[in-house]
């Protein structure tokens, strides 16, 4: 667009956007660099995309649309091909007769606009938007499951059956149905965001399930003639034994669409009426993950940053299968992740691949357990180590020892809570003086599906309301210590019961798919070991005096750090309840 420089800062000037010496720097700094100065202030941080586009378009003369919430009837959506808005993000959202309103990033595109025009024959009103706003609106091109499942059936309805398909598996695996049906179902995974795709053989059809925020859904029932096709394509992209059916097998492939990188972890195993398929989804493009993204806050963060600088000691990740355990440990190696240090993991399986981090696979088949790996990985001077998970003694033993003679050790256990990890070293076998001399930090955690921001209802609670909490802990005591915290200082006041803080329900629109929720984050506790925590670790102190003396030192517990990120508007009450009676 021909917005020159002078022009862009005398109107930010006028509109008093940004401070008028950090302005001048900036237009400085762009003049000197032959840069456009929107882009330099964007990258600053000290304009909003939607703030800049905004100003584009008044100074332009053109109008500015939000679509980044809209749902766009189909049939305006394909007045331009999906080709043609990808490759020059342009699309048509309104149609009021003759006219046609579009949105587009640069509306001096005049080749472009001409082309629609003459394509469709309408009258085209241009307007500007936002990149978030053209991404939205490209996914509405997607076809629904069902619809794209239904062409592709209906064209193909005259597959073999399953019998025919047995005598060639390769043959079948690399037919056209078979690679639409695979890909469509990993195609409409990666859109609704699912962490896991289940395909489940039944005697008269095929069942698939998504794991979306960390709950199943039905996503599709597909003829049963379709079963082998669909096990042996994905036996071929994983690199499994097409002709293996009767033992369990595990594999990954990668596919890029639109710039991202999906790993698939891929567990196929033998059932009655065939074989299950799970798939793991590993977004392996997602950077920048901070614990403060993770629902990391307060005294816990900085717990975490102070003990994941010293040189030495364990930090252990607790929580049960699926609570996010692994991202926490990967975005700790993150953080840690510099040129001056070695960092070497023994994990089961790789999730993620990380640059510059040498990260082993275990094998026990041939021995290359957790203890064989830690003690090989010993040899390989580390400065940080992280174990995927302390299994057994021998692991457990190796880890402390480690811990012991200069390195850091990153690892993950089953327990329930923080302070429960303690009994749990001990029933391995640790002695509890070099638990007490090695241990940095627990953090207990589970993950809760955060409310969506756009049609959640606010309400306060009634005596039935908290009636619900009975039997799952202590509401006033609990009350009191977020109040003590001081977190939601200017929130909640002193003198505020459980009845008169707001909260907020789920509703339903389309921009959560009706479920009214979307995404996911972490509750947590973050138990530190100080010197009187050791004391009371090397006394054999129970699970509730350690759990005492941390709360005592401003620790919240999971329930607690629940309740404040349904007192924010992030989560509700009830998806808080619902792990923690996990």
């Amino acid at each position: 667009m021909r917005i020159e420089n002078e022009q862009l800062r005398d109107f930010i000037k006028d509109a008093g956007m940004v401070k008028e010496a950090e302005l001048e720097s900036s237009f400085g700094e762009a003049q000197a660099q032959g840069k456009r100065l929107g882009d330099l202030l964007l990258g600053k941080k000290m304009i909003s995309e939607v703030q800049l586009r905004k100003l584009y378009a008044y100074i332009l003369g053109v109008p500015f649309v939000d679509l980044s919430k809209e749902i766009i009837p189909a049939d305006i959506l394909q007045i331009v091909p999906e080709p043609i808005a990808k490759k020059y993000k342009i699309v048509a959202f309104e149609k009021d007769g003759r006219n046609l309103k579009i949105a587009m990033l640069n509306p001096e595109d005049i080749q472009t606009i001409d082309f629609i025009r003459k394509k469709t024959g309408l009258r085209i009103i241009t307007c500007l938007t936002s990149e978030e706003s053209i991404e939205a609106v490209l996914k509405q091109y997607e076809k629904s499951l069902k619809a794209e499942f239904g062409d592709i059936i209906n064209k193909n309805s005259d597959e073999p059956g399953s019998d025919e398909a047995e005598e060639d598996l390769e043959k079948i695996a690399q037919g056209l149905p078979i690679i639409k049906i695979v890909d469509t179902l990993v195609k409409h995974a990666v859109l609704q965001s699912a962490s896991d795709i289940h395909i489940e053989p039944d005697e008269k059809e095929v069942r698939v399930r998504y794991r979306i925020d960390g709950i199943l859904h039905d996503a599709m029932t597909l003829p049963k003639q379709v079963k082998q096709g669909i096990i042996a394509r994905i036996k071929v992209l994983s690199n499994l034994k097409l002709d293996e059916h009767r033992v369990p097998q595990d594999g990954r492939f990668k596919i890029e669409k639109d710039e991202k990188k999906i790993s698939f972890r891929v567990s196929i195993l033998p059932i009655f009426d065939g074989e299950k398929i799970v798939m793991r989804l590993l977004d392996e493009s997602s950077k920048g993950l901070t614990l403060e993204r993770m629902g990391f806050y307060g005294q816990g963060l900085e717990v975490i940053h102070r003990q994941i600088r010293k040189p030495n000691g364990m930090i252990l990740v607790t929580g049960p299968t699926g609570s996010g355990k692994t991202t926490t440990l990967y975005t700790v190696m993150d953080i840690l992740n510099t040129p001056d240090v070695n960092i070497s993991t023994v994990e089961d399986p790789v999730e993620y691949r990380m640059q510059r981090i040498n990260q082993t696979q275990i094998y026990p088949k041939v021995g290359l357990t957790f203890a064989a790996g830690l003690r090989a990985l010993l040899r390989q001077d580390p400065d940080i180590i992280m174990v995927g998970e302390i299994r057994d003694k021998e692991t457990m033993e190796m880890a402390v020892q480690a811990a012991m003679t200069g390195h850091l050790v990153l690892s993950t256990l089953h327990t329930n809570s923080a302070a429960g990890t303690l009994p749990r070293l001990s029933d391995m076998g640790a002695e509890p003086f070099l638990v007490a001399s090695t241990l940095n930090v627990v953090i207990a955690q589970r993950l809760v599906r955060k409310i969506c921001p756009e049609c959640r209802k606010e309400y306060r609670m009634d005596a039935k309301a908290l009636k619900s909490f009975d039997g799952v802990c202590d509401i006033g005591q609990a009350l009191e210590c977020i109040k003590k915290s001081g977190i939601l200082e200017g929130k909640i006041k002193k003198s505020d019961s459980w009845t008169d803080i707001k909260f907020y329900k789920p509703g339903g629109c389309d921009q959560c798919g009706g479920s009214g929720y979307k995404g996911r984050i972490g509750i947590f506790e973050v138990l530190e070991v100080d010197d009187n925590m050791a004391k009371l670790i090397s006394q054999k102190a129970s699970t509730g005096e350690i759990e005492e003396r941390s709360k005592e030192k401003g620790m919240l517990s999971m329930i607690e750090d629940g309740f404040v990120k349904a007192m924010q508007g992030v989560t509700s009450i009830e998806e808080v309840l619902r792990v923690s009676k996990e």
